[in-house]
């Protein structure tokens, strides 16, 4: 079992940053896929990025170049640096974790963090 819990969200200008932070308590962190997702009113569930235990990233065309997903396996964390935000980046943002041992599947998620970009 992994609990995870976010923090760091809020209101911005476009163009400017924040730093999303997803603390994990469980066993085995630093053996699951961690990931940010979100959500847009009225849209589905969208990946952002996710970061594997050895450091892998993987990021979603809309935010390549301006995100960045880190990880600390030690403090059982990981970040979502977001710079030059956009408009399209209002989303309530959510942190996962991943684990698949086998045919069994092991999908934590957050209670979700609200960023809005407003002028």
């Amino acid at each position: 079992q992994v609990q995870l819990v976010e923090s760091g969200g809020g209101s911005v200008q476009p163009g400017g940053s924040l730093r999303l932070s997803c603390a994990a308590s469980g066993n085995r962190f630093n053996a699951y896929v961690m990931g940010w997702y979100r959500r847009a009113p009225g849209k589905q569930r969208e990946l952002v990025a996710t970061i594997t235990s050895g450091g892998s990233t993987n990021y979603a065309n809309s935010v390549k170049g301006r995100f960045a997903i880190s990880r600390d396996n030690a403090k059982n964390t990981i970040n979502l640096q977001m710079d030059s935000l956009q408009f399209e980046d209002t989303a309530v943002y959510y942190c996962n974790a991943l684990l698949i041992v086998g045919i069994a599947h092991y999908d934590y998620w957050g209670q979700g963090t609200q960023v809005t970009v407003s002028s």
